[in-house]
């Protein structure tokens, strides 16, 4: 006898190979194809081409920008992302709906967009451009900016991921845990943390996949200087605009492996978690 779960969402089966159809070719044709082209077209001279594009010194430096963005803005990302969640999960206050508002506001706008409100901020020209010209900090065409910008697009992954998964566990255990004695980093240490693990790690995740992807807002606020100021994404256009054949799509490869692993990762983790959980619920 089936379950009135199971029936409720039961469909004709024509309707299930059209919408299963729908998808894979939706898939197909706007995902699978253009990076399988990417790679086709990357791989097209051969190895030693490949090789060459990625080992040149602009390659390398643009990777290492790329890395040390995301190294700095995903540990920062992380920690709002924690303390804004367990805000919103665990309290009420004031403005709650307005910090959910602005949380998601990079979801609403362009990244372009983003990469020039940092501009009017931090430009020669903007709000706190003279003080900075006068103590002779440069955030803008600078790495601390291209940081800030990353920052600002990526803000909603781990907040986003956290949110749901506080709100579901409640706040029993933390409440317990205060009774018998333990204090706030204790009761986050050992009750909090090992219970949102996996949504931190999926939040991570998608926070990094799109810090070492973004283009938009980094755009804005580089410098395109080669070698200083460009990171994979912007090295990727200008290798393009430069006619190169080969090299612009090694470099996305490259990108594209970076964001498969992290993907992939995602993937691990997910499963994992549902492995702990159907030992635990066996248990």
């Amino acid at each position: 006898m089936k379950s009135p779960a199971t029936s409720a969402v039961e469909e004709p089966r024509p309707i299930q190979w059209l919408l299963i159809g729908v998808a894979v070719l939706f898939s197909a044709v706007c995902l699978f194809l253009p990076l399988l082209n990417v790679f086709v077209q990357a791989f097209d001279s051969g190895w030693s081409a490949y090789l060459k594009a990625l080992t040149n010194p602009d390659t390398k430096a643009a990777l290492r920008l790329t890395l040390m963005v995301a190294a700095i803005s995903v540990p920062a990302n992380v920690i709002f992302g924690v303390c804004a969640a367990w805000a919103i999960a665990k309290f009420e206050f004031p403005w709650k709906a307005v910090l959910l508002t602005v949380i998601d506001l990079p979801f609403s706008i362009s990244p372009v967009v983003s990469g020039l409100l940092f501009i009017l901020l931090f430009g020669a020209s903007g709000f706190f451009g003279a003080w900075l010209q006068l103590h002779h900090v440069q955030i803008i065409f600078a790495w601390p900016g291209m940081v800030l910008a990353t920052a600002f697009v990526t803000v909603p992954y781990v907040v986003g991921e956290l949110i749901h998964v506080l709100q579901a566990q409640g706040s029993d255990q933390e409440q317990a845990a205060m009774t018998l004695g333990a204090n706030g980093w204790q009761t986050f240490w050992h009750i909090t943390l090992p219970s949102i693990r996996w949504g931190l790690l999926y939040g991570v995740i998608l926070c990094t996949a799109r810090a070492m992807g973004e283009y938009g807002a980094v755009a804005v606020v580089s410098s395109h200087i080669a070698g200083k100021t460009d990171t994979l994404a912007l090295r990727v256009e200008k290798l393009a605009n430069e006619y190169n054949p080969e090299a612009p799509f090694a470099v996305a490869s490259l990108l594209a492996f970076l964001a498969l692993f992290t993907l992939g990762l995602k993937c691990y983790l997910e499963w994992k978690a549902k492995a702990n959980d159907h030992g635990t619920m066996a248990q």
